[in-house]
């Protein structure tokens, strides 16, 4: 996955401390058994490098990744000071011990368990007994994880907590064992809990072959981790702009009553954001997909630009809540097309939007069917419905949402539309910003940014 900080000054530190390592200034010590097959198999060193605003003063956080080993400076204290900066040796989110304690109860029978399968032969006669004592053990090695999972409580940015158990209940899937236990959750815990402001981050691997090379955070477990800590999926950041996931029911901007939004959330991470409406463009609260957020004035204006001179190319997925050839005669052999329609806010029953030849803005878009999918709603109920893609090439409001819905359009709201259609019970709005090509304000440079979606 992309890390979604600047890792070069990060980088410095984490060779620094592979330096520390080997003249024993810092001590990596061993604090749990070792398995065979990870002996001389290398360490993974962390660095985050942050900004005390009370304190005034650069701080420095080490970690490494796993719970096997762990750093100490020779007098066994958490912090040092080198070059007058001061250093911190991150300690895990869940320690061994609480683990091995976590563990303990369902350990033995797991074995004896293991020892009785292995015992028994893959005959026909003895299938039915191995496979009922494969899934006793199953079920208690689940048991033993969600107890060492409910050990991990992160502090994410915006002074917000969650237990890695409230991830796993929302995601609807257990996590990767060892997930929270990288350099980089360890890191940003830390900072996030002591509300430090972070300027860089980086990973290190070293070994006897392979001597310093650099990671970017793991897919399998940080990948999982990242948007809950973060608060946001960072596809992309450098000095000028930021490119987010937007997740469905966050507003792009702070609303009357709500302050919680993409925004806010942007300016929780990135502390160097210099543009208190950071955001060039808005997804309706209900939309997932790329965003575009600027960090400086520069790149906030020349974006604006973009826009408004139409070079800025989307796509989105939508999902119509029905299936297309059996609406509409005048669209059954038609593959793709384009509608030209005036909209207007209805003033008596806002945000809705209304056709008007007369009055209305004509928001164009372009657009091309691209199969049938079947969506499941309520954990159940199978819907089935046409899949579109939507090029627009004009920014009006809910314009795609009309253009689905309207009898002007194709007469068939986007699915999980609670405006203009029907949304029934734990559905979203079945719409997504796929794909986001803009200019970089600095550069120049075409950049294509992609994040698909499938909608299930």
């Amino acid at each position: 996955m992309f890390n979604p900080f600047n890792s070069e000054l990060s980088r410095h530190y984490c060779l620094e401390l592979l330096d520390d390592i080997e003249n024993k200034t810092v001590v990596l010590k061993q604090i749990s058994e070792i398995s065979i097959e990870r002996i001389n198999q290398g360490i993974m060193t962390g660095a985050l490098v942050c900004w005390d605003p009370r304190k005034k003063e650069r701080v420095v956080l080490h970690a490494v990744s796993g719970i096997a080993k762990q750093l100490y400076t020779n007098d066994s204290k958490q912090t040092y000071i080198k070059n007058g900066i001061k250093h911190v040796i991150v300690p895990p989110v869940a320690s061994g011990k609480k683990i091995t304690r976590a563990l303990r109860k369902n350990d033995r029978k797991i074995h004896e368990l293991t020892e009785k399968i292995n015992r028994l032969q893959k005959s026909a006669d003895e299938e039915e007994s191995r496979n009922h004592l494969i899934k006793i053990r199953s079920n208690l090695c689940d048991e033993s994880l969600k107890k060492v999972f409910s050990l991990y409580k992160f502090h994410c940015a915006g002074k917000k907590t969650i237990s890695l158990n409230k991830i796993i209940k929302e995601r609807n899937a257990l996590v990767p064992t060892g997930t929270g236990d990288c350099c980089e959750p360890k890191l940003l815990n830390y900072a996030f809990k002591k509300k430090l402001e972070i300027i860089s981050m980086a990973q290190v691997f070293y070994d006897d072959e392979k001597k310093y090379e650099s990671f970017d955070p793991c897919n399998e477990r940080c990948g999982i981790l990242f948007p809950y800590l973060l608060g946001l999926e960072i596809l992309y950041q450098d000095s000028s702009i930021v490119v987010v996931n937007k997740p469905s029911g966050m507003l792009s901007v702070c609303g009357k009553k709500q302050k919680d939004c993409v925004e806010e959330r942007i300016k929780n991470i990135f502390f160097d954001c210099e543009v208190e409406q950071c955001a060039v463009h808005r997804l309706d609260m209900e939309t997932s997909g790329l965003m575009i957020l600027a960090k400086t004035k520069e790149a906030h204006r020349s974006l604006n630009l973009e826009f408004m001179n139409g070079l800025v190319h989307k796509k989105y997925i939508a999902v119509l809540d029905g299936i297309l050839e059996k609406t509409d005669e005048k669209y059954k052999t038609l593959e793709n097309g384009r509608f030209e329609l005036p909209f207007r806010l209805d003033v008596n029953n806002r945000p809705h939007q209304i056709y008007d030849e007369i009055n209305g803005k004509t928001g164009i878009t372009l657009w091309k069917k691209d199969g049938i999918v079947c969506v499941t709603v309520d954990d159940k109920q199978k819907i089935r419905g046409s899949k579109i893609i939507f090029t627009p090439l004009t920014g009006r409001t809910h314009q795609l949402r009309l253009a689905s819905a309207d009898s002007h359009g194709f007469n068939l709201p986007i699915m999980g539309d609670s405006l203009y259609g029907k949304c029934r019970k734990n559905q979203r709005l079945m719409l997504h910003a796929a794909e986001l090509e803009v200019y970089h304000p600095v550069s120049g440079q075409k950049m294509i940014f992609k994040k698909d979606f499938i909608f299930s």
